[in-house]
């Protein structure tokens, strides 16, 4: 099923997702809702965002085992205007509801050329791009974004009170590579502060703060700390307008009413996402806008690189370019996500 080596095993993609669904359906999920799951987290993998790719399957787990997630759900969708939705995710897992708000939106948008849909009830719903590519592959552009535990400090604030909460936008591109950017509101997301706490390594020390709000490489005293705001006092805002939209417009808890997964796994946190849609096919033909999109980016790519090794990119370019690669070569993940993955398909 896979070729195993002492610290990594590579799979296909079709083999890969078959076993995660298996996972989670071992972990409770019906099939159709374990293979929304799995679509989100294998594209994550696919794009090389491992940290937020079927690695999650240890949390989303843990939190399924203690009834901390609600492993079938009734996830229920309203219409109160045509291009609203409203999404109640039961404490659904994440990816599940992220997928169920982004058909919500779709629809919307197919009938009104805009569409958004506002989603509670949920729970980390893994990276924003996977949504974006396949919207774009629908022909919809969007922005995209949900809140989260926290872990930022108000700007001049000494302790956490807003989450690192990611924004996402995706421009579809008929006849090339879709434009997607996702981004958390922090200099770095907080897996990657974990996973250098798990190697033993440094961290810069214009990622994250100590418990007093001390620039640190330490990653212990960072994950004891705050995120650092990308932009500064300007990512505080961006993260505060991004929880808006995702918790308080939506419904959902938002700030500190967020519970944190780490401190209490067996509470549902009712995160909330908002998904906003736009039918690209209702201002132009696929001709027009692929015209358009690939001036765009030759705009961009004409750029003399100051470094002739780093080209000029388009945001998603990487991610795409890593999607292509491991399509053809397999996808890697550490052995650690492969035993959990076996052991809940197993169980």
């Amino acid at each position: 099923m896979g070729e195993k080596s002492q610290v990594q095993t590579v799979w296909s993609e079709s083999e890969l997702s078959d076993l995660a669904i298996r996972a989670f359906q071992g972990l409770g999920l019906p099939e159709v809702d374990a293979t929304d799951v799995v679509k989100v987290l294998v594209l994550a993998d696919l794009f090389g965002l491992s940290t937020h790719g079927l690695s999650r399957v240890e949390s989303y787990g843990e939190r399924l085992l203690v009834k901390g997630i609600n492993a079938r759900p009734n996830i229920t969708v309203q219409a109160p205007a045509p291009a609203l939705r409203l999404v109640d995710g039961d404490n659904g897992v994440g990816p599940l509801v992220g997928m169920h708000a982004l058909r919500a939106a779709m629809d919307a948008a197919r009938q009104c050329g805009i569409g958004m849909a506002f989603a509670r009830g949920s729970n980390h719903f893994g990276p924003i791009s996977p949504y974006s590519l396949i919207a774009a592959e629908e022909g919809f552009a969007s922005v995209i974004g949900s809140n989260a535990t926290t872990t930022i400090a108000p700007w001049g604030g000494s302790d956490a009170r807003l989450g690192n909460s990611p924004l996402g936008f995706g421009v579809p591109n008929p006849g090339g590579s879709p434009f997607l950017l996702d981004m958390a509101m922090s200099v770095v997301a907080r897996a990657k502060i974990r996973n250098a706490f798990k190697r033993g390594g440094a961290i810069p020390d214009t990622w994250a703060t100590d418990a007093q709000g001390r620039a640190t490489t330490d990653p212990k005293a960072a994950l004891d700390g705050f995120l650092q705001p990308v932009g500064g006092h300007k990512g505080y805002g961006l993260a505060l307008l991004v929880d808006l939209f995702a918790g308080l417009l939506s419904n959902a808890a938002y700030l500190t009413h967020v519970k944190s997964w780490v401190d209490a796994p067996d509470e549902p946190q009712n995160l909330g996402h908002f998904f906003i849609l736009i039918d690209t096919r209702m201002l132009g033909s696929a001709q027009w806008l692929s015209e358009r999109m690939m001036d765009f980016a030759a705009i961009l790519h004409d750029s003399p690189a100051v470094d002739p090794e780093r080209p000029v990119m388009v945001p998603g370019e990487i991610e795409l370019k890593k999607m292509a690669q491991q399509r053809t070569n397999g996808i890697v993940l550490d052995e650690t996500t492969v035993s959990l993955l076996m052991q809940h398909a197993s169980a």
